[in-house]
């Protein structure tokens, strides 16, 4: 049977599916993916002399994408940058004092903007089977991982040069990110496999 693009997501297959239990499901999941991604942002490893440290922050927005859908992993991403908007600390390298929109201008901009790129992708990909699959979880890995990349290292080209937009923005994380590419990969498919096995 053809996959479409109105599969179920992870998030669809517990708790409420209608009415006034859904919304409160809903909310729960964004306060819990917004609660996620600030903690994930915060286990880092500096890598100096790169502004952009290595965080788990990644992990969780694909992983979120995924879980959540496109529409509800978006509004998830949004609060999260909402909240970091109004000064909040909840980014890698943000601070009581170096916050908001002044921080999101600097080096980790381009990356933010991959996070909802990438949170759209994810969603989607889920919405068409690609999570239900190590292979597929994997590809899905790879676009999503992509997909933050390209305007993180563009936004760094522009604040520095391209040579240290490579050097500081993207072969540091090569190794780190195809980790939590295979982590994610195995994951994912497994919770579906355990899904199926509860209700056979």
């Amino acid at each position: 049977m053809a996959l479409t693009a109105n599969d179920k997501v992870l998030t669809e297959t517990f708790w409420a599916a209608e009415g006034n239990a859904l919304l409160v499901k809903r909310i729960v999941l964004v306060v819990a993916g917004i609660l996620a991604l600030a903690v994930a942002a915060k286990i880092k490893l500096p890598i100096p002399p790169s502004p952009v440290p290595v965080t788990m922050g990644t992990f969780a927005v694909l992983t979120i994408g995924a879980a959540y859908g496109p529409r509800l992993g978006l509004v998830t991403i949004f609060g999260y940058m909402l909240i970091g908007v109004l000064g909040f600390d909840v980014f890698a390298n943000s601070t009581a004092q170096a916050n908001g929109l002044t921080y999101m201008m600097g080096g980790t901009g381009g990356y933010l903007v991959g996070f909802v790129l990438a949170t759209l992708a994810m969603g989607y990909l889920a919405r068409i089977g690609w999570d239900r699959s190590v292979f597929k979880m994997g590809a899905s890995m790879l676009i999503g991982n992509a997909l933050i990349y390209i305007p993180g290292v563009l936004w760094l080209a522009y604040l520095y040069s391209f040579e240290k937009s490579i050097e500081w923005g993207l072969t540091p994380f090569l190794i780190g990110d195809g980790m939590k590419l295979a982590l994610a990969a195995l994951i994912v498919p497994a919770l579906w496999k355990l899904i199926g096995s509860a209700r056979t």
